[in-house]
């Protein structure tokens, strides 16, 4: 049995861990808030306000924080590490904790992800029907990617080529694992990381701070972690695609709200306002924002900028007619 605790910088922000089995197969681990129905008698948390899925947001926002399946302290996926899949595993999770709460369904959801999570926010918000009778979700947040199918299509330039190699070596998953463990999975990862930094010394400060780094890089001295991680890679080069490839051919795009922030970097690579052509017209439409955040922050936004992460978030919620306290 895998043990976690909440980290001591985060002890006043009133969370709690918990443990899910899921019907699709991985145990899904994280730190949650204001669910149950004995935190709503003792603060100030709104028993019908949305459940957001963000580290960054109001003491008395309710939040489900999950480790991605495979990634941290989730077990991974048997089957296969589709976004789909992954997806799913998490909201079975979100689910079971709602039941356990005996909490009146469907409840009312945001779905908020960065670099990964933002692709499985994707992914669940394309199938947002699927979950409709156990989860209403309003909006996603997605920070700092476009589309997948976008991602690779952009390798036909040998620069993005070069900055973004990972996504070919680690789709080669079983052969990427073990160069990986051969360097250690941990200097793996410290050494992209520092890559992906922004140039603002203070965003670089923010993102190490609180031994932020170190958390990063434990679980990739796992070998399932760094096993799973090339899985996820090696499912985006071929099932993700293939999804997203069949999405556009038959009109299905996302049909909530969309916030997208990214960081500069990416917004020279690419444009931003590619997702216009992934989100349904309608409220969808008319409620998709994308936002630049400047000042030299890099691809890690919400630890380099929170404050520029939150005030984003919260302009977009209140777009929404959702009230963040």
């Amino acid at each position: 049995m895998v043990a976690i605790t909440v980290p001591e910088t985060l002890a006043d922000y009133n969370l709690s861990t918990f443990e899910a089995e899921t019907e699709v197969g991985p145990t899904i681990y994280g730190v949650y808030r204001g669910i149950f129905k004995e935190e709503w008698d003792d603060t100030e948390y709104k028993s019908d306000g949305p459940i957001l899925v963000i580290k960054l947001l109001p003491k008395t926002t309710r939040l489900f924080v999950p480790d991605i399946p495979g990634y941290g302290h989730s077990s991974p996926c048997q089957s296969d590490h589709s976004k789909s899949t992954v997806g799913r595993a998490i909201l079975d999770g979100l689910s079971r904790l709602i039941n356990e709460a005996k909490a009146a369904q469907p409840q009312r959801v945001i779905l908020i992800g960065h670099d990964r999570g933002a692709r499985i926010c994707h992914r669940l918000t394309v199938d947002a029907a699927e979950y409709a009778s156990s989860l209403s979700i309003l909006g996603t947040v997605l920070m700092d990617i476009v589309p997948t199918t976008v991602q690779w299509q952009g390798m036909a330039n040998p620069a993005e080529a070069r900055g973004t190699f990972h996504w070919a070596f680690l789709a080669n998953a079983e052969l990427a694992t073990q160069m990986i463990l051969q360097v250690g999975g941990d200097v793996f990862i410290r050494q992209l990381m520092e890559r992906w930094m922004g140039s603002n010394e203070e965003g670089r400060r923010r993102l190490e701070a609180d031994d932020a780094m170190e958390m990063y890089q434990r679980p990739f001295r796992w070998e399932s972690v760094v096993r799973s991680s090339c899985l996820d890679y090696e499912a985006g080069a071929t099932v993700d695609v293939q999804m997203q490839k069949a999405d556009q051919e038959q009109g299905r795009k996302i049909e909530v709200p969309v916030l997208v922030l990214h960081c500069a970097g990416i917004g020279r690579r690419f444009d931003m306002n590619v997702w216009a052509e992934w989100v349904a017209d309608g409220k969808a439409a008319e409620l998709l924002t994308v936002v630049e955040l400047g000042n030299g922050v890099g691809h890690f936004v919400a630890e380099e900028d929170p404050e520029g992460t939150v005030g984003a978030v919260v302009d977009w919620m209140q777009r929404l007619g959702v009230q963040v306290a």
